[in-house]
């Protein structure tokens, strides 16, 4: 196992040097090459898909697992956004002269090897890879073995675009053996191979990687996400905002799990839109005082449901009072991924989003919109909640890290 593992990152140490020979034209043509590769093996792609979806013995992964023809047409106008982009790599991002006439430059380099551990969603490896290469990294892919197939089939499709490219086909590497220990020698004695891994799954894998890993860990541990209706908020607005925060896909990370109303909209904006969640099929807890308010409607809330992700159908309700005690709550509670205020008051709204310590603050729209995809990233790696960069979506230009060049004339210190 371990021979396996360390023939791999030497592998994608030597694949990384040469990649840096290669610009942004020749990378780009790798990910041209991947798009069309997608459409002439689509049916083998499916057949695979299929294999992987009979074998499912968890079945509430079957969503996840499905690869459709929508779907990969989807991964191909993504990885077309991804190509299009400019060279993240070389940008200057500062520039200044020293009085002793050194000039000194900021510069935008690869992070180096990517090790990602991943869980039931086979169009991560197309995502993963393509924002890798774009970037000029490379990656080490270990994905969940409920989508195997799948996800081997989308490897080697791209190693095959590689190696067409004449570029080393290791700059993508999939780990085809599949026991659970594998995992945890990336993660402890990978150190010397892989410059950053990032977990992409649910709690109990991230818990994992980030007490394990001897390397930089991207990622977030849970999506505890709000939404905090202001007093001053548009009730047609309000309600089609939470709804959505909470509904439109109730297992993502970006999905509401506390709605805070402000306690002098109760009933204008706390009943209707209550009602409009239950009918959506929602269970809801509030807390005490809302409770008797609205007459033992629903369930008390508990403690630990301010903390929870409940990544289902469920929501936490609460009545604050006014915008500093909405953000006190979310500074509590929270978990710094993704919360919105709704209000169209500017000066409320500006509080609320210079103070909440999310990684993406919202004004007047769903917390589902924290994808990378809707960012305009093309795709993402994942989403950081870490408060040293990268935050929020990691895209491309994300995967950067810089040095400094400094050019002198004979310059010495004295």
């Amino acid at each position: 196992m371990s021979k396996y593992l360390e023939n791999i990152g030497l592998k994608s140490k030597k694949a990384f040097k040469n990649l840096s020979g290669f610009n942004v034209n020749r990378r780009n043509k790798v990910l041209d090459q991947f798009i069309r590769d997608l459409k002439n093996n689509k049916k083998s792609i499916l057949r695979e898909n299929i294999k992987d979806i009979k074998l499912c013995k968890r079945k509430e992964l079957v969503d996840r697992l499905v690869i459709n023809e929508k779907k990969i047409e989807n991964l191909r106008n993504s990885i077309d956004q991804i190509r299009k982009f400019n060279d993240p790599l070389g940008k200057i991002l500062l520039k200044w002269k020293r009085p002793n006439g050194l000039f000194i430059k900021k510069i935008t380099i690869p992070i180096g090897v990517i090790g990602i551990i991943y869980e039931s969603r086979p169009d991560v490896t197309c995502d993963v890879s393509s924002l890798c290469l774009k970037s000029g990294n490379v990656a080490i892919l270990r994905g969940g073995s409920e989508a195997f197939n799948t996800n081997k089939i989308f490897a080697n499709l791209f190693r095959n675009s590689l190696k067409k490219n004449k570029i080393d086909k290791n700059c993508i590497q999939f780990v085809e053996k599949k026991e659970r220990r594998l995992v945890d020698f990336m993660l402890s004695k990978m150190s010397k191979h892989i410059d950053v891994i990032v977990p992409r799954g649910g709690k109990n894998l991230v818990k994992k990687v980030q007490k394990l890993s001897a390397v930089n860990v991207i990622g977030h541990l849970e999506g505890n996400c709000h939404v905090y209706v202001d007093k001053n908020a548009d009730l047609k607005m309000a309600r089609k905002v939470v709804v959505n925060s909470k509904m439109r896909r109730t297992s993502i990370c970006g999905a509401a799990e506390t709605l805070l109303i402000h306690s002098q909209c109760i009933k204008s904006h706390a009943v209707p839109i209550l009602r409009d969640l239950a009918i959506s099929g929602c269970e809801i807890v509030v807390d005490k005082k809302l409770n008797k308010i609205i007459k033992n409607e629903y369930k008390i809330a508990k403690d630990a449901d301010w903390k929870k992700e409940f990544l289902a159908p469920k929501i936490a309700v609460k009545i604050v009072n006014g915008v500093e005690d909405a953000i006190n709550h979310i500074l509590k509670y929270g978990t710094m991924h993704t919360d919105s205020i709704i209000t169209n008051n500017k000066k409320t709204a500006k509080i609320f989003l210079d103070k909440v310590n999310s990684s993406i603050a919202v004004h007047n729209a769903s917390t589902q919109f924290a994808d990378g995809g809707e960012f305009g990233f093309g795709g993402e790696i994942g989403i950081s909640t870490s408060k040293l960069p990268p935050r929020g979506p990691v895209g491309v230009n994300q995967l950067t890290s810089y040095k400094y060049v400094v050019e002198g004339k004979g310059t010495i210190r004295f």
